[in-house]
């Protein structure tokens, strides 16, 4: 690329530069499609191989989720019965501040119909 004598910008008037700006915009503009159109055919055509030598692998759906156990309740909320806890993931509000006030955690257990028992 040759380096042209490039003229005095600053001894120009707006008019002037502004026309250079738009003549600028339009050829940067046309080079930029130029090249996102060649980038985009290069794209085709490597998805294209990739799909053929795959044989489809790409097509397929991933593996559904792994079923997780029913995890049972561990702690309830006296004040509201209705509202649980398993032990796992955050804890409810209702537990963080009862723990605040002083209260264990064992106060909140779910006891099992075998340990009424004893």
């Amino acid at each position: 690329m040759q380096k042209r004598d490039l003229p005095d910008l600053d001894a120009m008037n707006l008019d002037e530069l502004w026309t250079i700006h738009e003549e600028l915009t339009k050829i940067l503009s046309d080079r930029i499609l130029g090249e996102k159109r060649e980038l985009e055919k290069r794209l085709a055509k490597l998805n294209q191989t990739s799909v053929v030598e795959g044989h489809g692998n790409n097509l397929r759906k991933p593996p559904p989720r792994r079923k997780y156990p029913k995890v049972l309740p561990k702690y309830f909320n006296p004040s509201e019965p209705s509202e649980t806890w398993s032990g796992r993931g955050k804890k409810p509000r209702w537990l963080t501040l009862a723990l605040q006030e002083g209260r264990a955690p064992e106060d909140f257990e779910i006891k099992k119909a075998d340990e009424d028992r004893s």
